[in-house]
Parts: C-alpha cells; sequence; structure tokens
C-alpha cells in the first residue's frame, strides 16, 4: 500500500448521498458516512498514517492491478494478475431509494478468483470524525462493530474470518477459481438497529440490483455522438456527485486536495456551488435527464424563497447540502495534508464571497427546459422575477469574481457577462411563458451592462476582453461568453479574445484561469492549467468555426483522463491530476464540448 497515490489512481462509488475513493490498489482511503459532507471514517488520503482505511488486496509476489467500471454502471472492479491465478474485488453501493435521507449506507466488497487461486488479505481501519475520534471494537460471530462517537460501522463477512488487530480487524482467505466471497461495511447512527447477518448470496443480489439501477438510469442518455464511452462516464461521475434527497450537486467528492503539492490551495469541495451546480443541470438536460434539472431546480427555489445568507444576498455562492447557508472554515491541523500539502481546511470561508455571476447561472439553469419551468409554476416564476428586479438596482458592484480570489473586490467582466445572462434568459422566460414580468426594466440593465462591458472590459491594447474593468489580464472563465449568448462565437471582439487567450492561457492545448503573478490572488503558490476551461476551450474552438484545432485539442484533452475516465480539477506540469476528485466542473464542461463539437462537425459533414 503506496502511503499517497497519485490523485487521479481512484475510481468513485457512491448511492447519491455518499460516496467513496478506491485505489487502484483495493484501498479505500476515503469516505464519508451518512452524507458528502459529513466526518470521514476512511481518510488515509489526507493523512497515510493517521486518516484510516479500508483495504483489500491479493497477497502474492509484486501483483499487477487493473481497475475499470462495469460497463455502463457505477460498479467498480479491481483485478489482481499474480502468477498462481487472477482475482478481483468488486466495489460498489446500493442504491436503495436514494431520495429518502438515510443514517444507513452500505459498502459491498464482492472477492473472487476468475482463474487458478489466489490469497486476498483484508484490513478495516477506521477512524471516526476526521480522525479526531477514536473507537471501540466488539468482534463476536463474524461480524466487528465499530463503536464511534454517534455512529456504528459494522463489517460482515460471509468466508473470511475476522481477526482483532488492536482496534482494528484483519482477515486472510485463499479463494480457488469461481469463488466469491463478500464483505459488507454497513454504517449507521448508534443506537439504530444493527444490519441483518449476510448470507452467500446477499452480496450477489445486491450486485445485480445495482447493475439494473445504473443501467436503467443511463438508458435515458440521448447522446449518440462520436465519444458515447467519455460522455456516459461524465454522466454517470456527475449523477454520483448528487445528493438525490434534495437535488443539489457537490462540487466534488472530497476536500483538501491540492492544486499544488505541497501547498496552501487545499480546499473543501463537498457543497454546492450555484454555479457548478447550475451548469451541471445544463449539461444533463442536453443528454436527456430531465428529472434531475427539475430536482435541482426544486432546491434551487427553496433557496431564493428562504432568504437566509450569510451575506445578506438573495444568494449566495456556495450551501450545505440541505441549504443551510452557513460553512464556516476552519483548519484541520491533525492531519498532515496529502503529501504535506497543509493545511487541511474543513467547510469554506468563500461563501461569504459576493459573487455576482450566480444569478446568471441560476437563471441559466432555470430556463434549461419547458419541464422544469412550468413545473416551478407561478409562484416558482414569482420569485424568480423578484430576484431579477433586485438584480437590475443591484449588479453594478465590484465583487470576488468566479475564482474565489481573497485578494479583494474588483469589476470583475465574467460577473458582467453573467449579470448579462439572466437578463438575457429571464427575458426568453417571461415570453415563452407570457408571465408577468417588469420586462422593461431588464431589458434596460441588459443593454447596459453589454455597452459597460464593452466600454471598460474591453482592452483595446490587448484586443480582448479582459479580467477586469482597466486591467491587461485575461481570465479564461470568459471562455463562457458565447455559451450563454453574450457574443456571437464569431464575433470579431470575441475571435481576437480567443486567439489573445490562445497565446497566453493555453499550453498544449490546456489552458490556465489567468496568470496569478499578473493578478494576484490573495494565496501564495501556483497552479495547474484547469480542466474546466480546457473543454470551454474546445467548445469556443468549434462553435468559432476552428474544427480541426477544437477536434485536436478535444482528443488530447481526453487523454488526460484516469485509468477509469475520472478527471480532478487541474493537470499538472508533468500531466499529473491536482485538486479535488472527481470535479463535476471538469465532467460537466466535457459533455458540453462533446455536444458542441458533434454540432458543428455534422454540420461541416452536411456542407
Amino acid at each position: 500500500m503506496r502511503r499517497y497515490p497519485p490523485i487521479a489512481d481512484h475510481g468513485l462509488i457512491g448511492d447519491l448521498q455518499t460516496s467513496a475513493l478506491v485505489t487502484g490498489e483495493g484501498v479505500i482511503d476515503w469516505f464519508c458516512p451518512r452524507r458528502f459532507d459529513a466526518p470521514s471514517l476512511f481518510a488515509s488520503l489526507l493523512d497515510h498514517d493517521r486518516g484510516g482505511y479500508f483495504s483489500v488486496t491479493a497477497e502474492a509476489e509484486n501483483p499487477t492491478p487493473r481497475q475499470l467500471y462495469l460497463a455502463d454502471t457505477a460498479i467498480l472492479v479491481t483485478r489482481f494478475l499474480t502468477e498462481d491465478g487472477t482475482g478481483e474485488v468488486v466495489d460498489f453501493m446500493p442504491v436503495d431509494e436514494p431520495e429518502t435521507p438515510t443514517d444507513r449506507h452500505e459498502i459491498v466488497r464482492l472477492l473472487r478468483c476468475v482463474r487458478g487461486k489466489v490469497r486476498f488479505t483484508m484490513e478495516c481501519r477506521p477512524r471516526f470524525d476526521y480522525a479526531r475520534a477514536g473507537h471501540r471494537l466488539e468482534l463476536a460471530d463474524g461480524t466487528a462493530r465499530f463503536e464511534g462517537p454517534g455512529t456504528t460501522a459494522y463489517l460482515q463477512t460471509d468466508k473470511l474470518p475476522l481477526e482483532r488487530d488492536g482496534d482494528d480487524v484483519t482477515a486472510t482467505v485463499e479463494l480457488g477459481q469461481g469463488e466469491i466471497a463478500a464483505a459488507v461495511l454497513t454504517v449507521r447512527d448508534s443506537g439504530a438497529a444493527a444490519p441483518e447477518p449476510i448470507e452467500e448470496t446477499t452480496g450477489r443480489r445486491i450486485f445485480a440490483e445495482t447493475a439494473h439501477f445504473w443501467r436503467g438510469w443511463l438508458r435515458q442518455c440521448r447522446y449518440q455522438g462520436r465519444w458515447q464511452n467519455a460522455v456516459k462516464r461524465s454522466a454517470i461521475t456527475l449523477k454520483l456527485l448528487t445528493y438525490a434527497p434534495t437535488g443539489a450537486y457537490v462540487a466534488a467528492a472530497t476536500m483538501g486536495l491540492p492544486e499544488q503539492i505541497g501547498g496552501e490551495r487545499n480546499w473543501d469541495y463537498r457543497y454546492t456551488w450555484i454555479r457548478d451546480a447550475s451548469f451541471t443541470v445544463r449539461a444533463l438536460v442536453d443528454l436527456g435527464f430531465n428529472q434531475e434539472a427539475a430536482a435541482f431546480a426544486g432546491w434551487l427555489d427553496g433557496r431564493l424563497r428562504s432568504a437566509g445568507t450569510v451575506t445578506g444576498e438573495p444568494l449566495q455562492i456556495m450551501y450545505r447540502l440541505d441549504g443551510d447557508p452557513r460553512l464556516d472554515e476552519e483548519i484541520l491541523d491533525h492531519l498532515e495534508g496529502y503529501r504535506g500539502s497543509a493545511p487541511i481546511r474543513l467547510g469554506n470561508g468563500a461563501a461569504g464571497q459576493l459573487q455576482l455571476d450566480i444569478y446568471g447561472e441560476a437563471v441559466y439553469a432555470l430556463a434549461v427546459s419547458r419541464e422544469v419551468t412550468e413545473g416551478a409554476g407561478y409562484d416558482g416564476w414569482k420569485v424568480t422575477a423578484g430576484v431579477l428586479d433586485w438584480l437590475a438596482k443591484h449588479w453594478d458592484r465590484p465583487d470576488e469574481g468566479i475564482w474565489e480570489t481573497r485578494g479583494g473586490r474588483k469589476d470583475f467582466t465574467y460577473s458582467r457577462v453573467m449579470s448579462w445572462a439572466a437578463f438575457h434568459h429571464g427575458i426568453r422566460l417571461a415570453d415563452s411563458l407570457a408571465a408577468p414580468a417588469d420586462v422593461m426594466s431588464w431589458r434596460n440593465a441588459r443593454d447596459a451592462i453589454m455597452a459597460q462591458v464593452m466600454e471598460h472590459g474591453w482592452n483595446e491594447k490587448r484586443r480582448a476582453l479582459v479580467q477586469s474593468y482597466g486591467a491587461e489580464v485575461l481570465d479564461a472563465s470568459l471562455l463562457l461568453a458565447p455559451q450563454v449568448r453574450f457574443l456571437s462565437p464569431k464575433d470579431p471582439r470575441w475571435l481576437a479574445t480567443l486567439d489573445a487567450m490562445d497565446e497566453e492561457l493555453v499550453s498544449d492545448s490546456l489552458v490556465y484561469r489567468y496568470n496569478p503573478e499578473a493578478s494576484p490572488d490573495g494565496l501564495r503558490g501556483s497552479e495547474g492549467t484547469f480542466s474546466l476551461c480546457s473543454f470551454l476551450y474546445v467548445s469556443a474552438l468549434a462553435r468559432a468555426g476552428r474544427l480541426e484545432q477544437a477536434r485536436y485539442a478535444f482528443d488530447k484533452m481526453l487523454t488526460y483522463a484516469n485509468h477509469v475516465g475520472l478527471f480532478a480539477e487541474e493537470i499538472g506540469p508533468s500531466g499529473e491530476q491536482l485538486g479535488n476528485f472527481p470535479q463535476a466542473f471538469t465532467h460537466l464542461s466535457l459533455i458540453t464540448a462533446a455536444i458542441a463539437l458533434d454540432d458543428e462537425l455534422d454540420r461541416a459533414e452536411l456542407g
């Protein structure tokens, strides 16, 4: 077991309320029971010695591991090739009534030998509450009961003889060809009923039910383009990052993974950003998943109605999965961090920032389909219209911007562009619904923003739209401008901006967000290229008619996916994945880029 496997050397499993990461060696090194933003049970990803883990590996001389997803599912298979035989560990989390919040979450691990014979070794070493709390072990009748503060974890097996190792357990079993053993970890609130004993057929039955769920869900996907494997894997990943009881999405499954190894850019991404979730909804609807859009619209409507924010604004940039606006940031200084990357931040202080672009992204999501807008009804429309009325009076303010910099407020061009998008899509919604609205006020605001951006956000010297008014710094967030229809993708000013970005922000088709040396963001260190921006670059190239360049950039970007098709937030200088993993922003932008490129290639082929 490596102390810190590469960030990319993981697959993701989940039950639409929480998730776990499994390394390519069969180690679960990140798992937060109850829900995504709950305290961890396994966190060796952030501290190898203290964090805790659950491993199942083949005991052999230099086994060769291989990992893959079972086709069209979120079931992960880790294969071990040894001299004596080939073994597999099949990992998944059952999806059982995901819309109902529950304290019960299960990880099922099926061990099977498919050739020869394989000796498996298992270790389960939980560490409750981010490894801040101890636990007590009771071992009886083939079940290990780990009792922590407020939480109990049960490990049950059918063929693996559990042995005590302090307050942890280990087991070893040799399986011959065709034999299968099961280990089921169930986590519940303390005092809840213990799970029923598992039988020899339990694991296989749950496996069949889980595969049926995922394949049934994916059948809704209407994408028939050139990159079906990558798009479908991204769709499943976005679904795995959904908290089904509320319809909210997390930005990523993890916290604290560094944007620079050894640096301080280590954030907690297990919350719902209005921006990320809104674009996720757009991507899923483009694939045919309307139910997910309607669920998020309901969650967003609840936030607009609650008027409960830490900023005093109608919306704040992020919330907890249940809509709680409080995300106080603290440091977990007892954890060393991934490869020494500290501090580890719990919570997110950026929740108190002002970022005006979120109103554009929210309306953009609500306007995604008639099914969503009609489902909101007249009362939902009144709430949306009220927010646009408010924005018409408050859009012209400096803010912290999309990248949550901690270097002070500025007049960020992207924030203005998305405020324009709020009015543009709001006006279209009002017309399509024939709903009452102060459309004249919205048009005036929309037109004023366009004029202001073209006067102050355009830098004649750079021949480009720039990051903030009066600056010369470029910003890849503006790659979204043609996508939200602020500018035509072939507008001369936009093409000039694209050329400028190509010269300054693009490195072998990979795109940096901005140059932090030219635009200090209040943080030490550097970062890699931002994968969201790299895929937005592909979309922009495609819509601009630069198809050969777009296709080459897209195909190259796909080579940076990990072995099971997942992406983190960034890509480092040596092609390594950096930042929290997997990241929704990256996968939704992959879908958007594939659709845009398919559309333009089809159009070109038709002449």
